[in-house]
């Protein structure tokens, strides 16, 4: 157990993190994520949800008024200069919306909601749920068989259902590039349905150490490392999270900065990295050119084991951004070399309809 973002965490279970982080891959690591925030968003009186939609917006660099019910989207808040202030997942469930901020952002992050749209819409902090991960290739058949409704979903679809007498919300995403469910169900009701998930077959604990060598394979961004905010959505590679409107319109905070370098290209760019050798680099390392000019830092390093060897990421000058680039990287006092690969490490394999 390890203190994190103000909770006693899971690092790893008996197995340990290796064990976690292949069983995963290849069935189901069932991950206790309860430290996230959860929000719900609804209209006033006599408001509509289109206003609730358009009040968000001010704040993500996402659409959410085209957001139909049953889809979820990621964003990102951002600052005046467009700096990502934090990232989250916004669901649609029709009269309202739900969503889900990292841990150690959370009470800001509602705060900000309170004070910029508080007037605008009912705003209330879900803090006696839950929220547990199922992933993994047989994570979404494993809970099928206790809500069988839930196979029918796709990447990034949710829905509401009813589980032993409990309003569950499941969503067909992760933080892991596996296929696999979200679910948010209260705090009196998530150890049993835990511990009913852990009694499937191919279902096993997994804790926070094989969820961030999973996500970094994955090439997914964790914020306060790979995110924070001095770097913006374009910097970080999360262009695509911000749709065409958007970026038209703008109308979020540092839009003006965000528009600009979707248009002129940023100053810097988030980039896979594969060192030399078998030991990882770590978060905070330097990256240099092979003549010795500084190019930018690690933002998260460790060793992947289904890439089978050290991976990291991190930010260097965009015009020495391009894959197959080769870089000097500083490890415990002396400089290795190390190559600019594409993200993810690790091919996706979310379900797409």
């Amino acid at each position: 157990m390890v203190p994190f973002a103000g909770y006693a965490m899971p690092l790893q279970y008996r197995t340990g993190i290796l064990a976690e982080h292949r069983h995963t891959r290849e069935s189901a690591g069932l991950f206790d994520v309860s430290h996230m925030g959860q929000v719900r968003l609804s209209a006033k009186p006599g408001a509509s949800m289109e206003s609730v939609a358009r009040a968000l917006e001010r704040l993500v660099a996402a659409d959410i008024v085209s957001l139909g019910p049953g889809r979820q989207r990621y964003t990102q808040f951002t600052n005046g200069t467009g700096g990502i202030l934090d990232d989250l997942m916004v669901t649609s469930l029709g009269d309202h919306l739900w969503l889900v901020v990292n841990a150690a952002r959370k009470h800001d992050d509602v705060e900000r909601l309170n004070v910029l749209i508080g007037e605008e819409c009912d705003i209330e902090f879900l803090e006696t749920r839950a929220l547990l991960a199922l992933q993994g290739p047989s994570a979404v058949a494993a809970f099928a068989r206790l809500v069988p409704e839930s196979e029918s979903l796709s990447f990034m679809r949710a829905a509401l259902w009813s589980h032993e007498g409990e309003t569950i919300m499941v969503s067909r995403s992760g933080y892991t590039g596996e296929d696999g469910v979200e679910v948010s169900v209260s705090s009196r009701g998530v150890e049993s349905l835990a511990r009913r998930l852990l009694a499937r077959d191919g279902v096993e604990a997994a804790g926070l150490g094989a969820r961030d060598s999973l996500r970094l394979e994955a090439g997914l961004c964790l914020h306060g490392h790979d995110i924070d905010t001095t770097t913006t959505p374009v910097e970080a590679g999360l262009a695509w999270s911000i749709q065409k409107r958007r970026r038209l319109e703008g109308g979020f905070p540092g839009a003006d900065v965000i528009i600009s370098q979707l248009r002129d290209g940023p100053p810097r760019r988030r980039v896979g990295l594969v060192p030399q050798g078998k030991a990882p680099v770590r978060e905070g390392a330097a990256i240099r050119s092979s003549s010795g000019a500084l190019l930018g830092a690690v933002t998260s390093g460790a060793f992947g084991p289904t890439a089978q060897g050290p991976i990291a990421m991190g930010y260097v000058a965009s015009e020495v951004a391009a894959t197959g680039t080769v870089v000097e990287i500083e490890r415990r006092s002396s400089w290795i070399e190390a190559e600019i690969r594409p993200l993810p490490f690790v091919p996706h394999r979310y379900h797409r309809s």
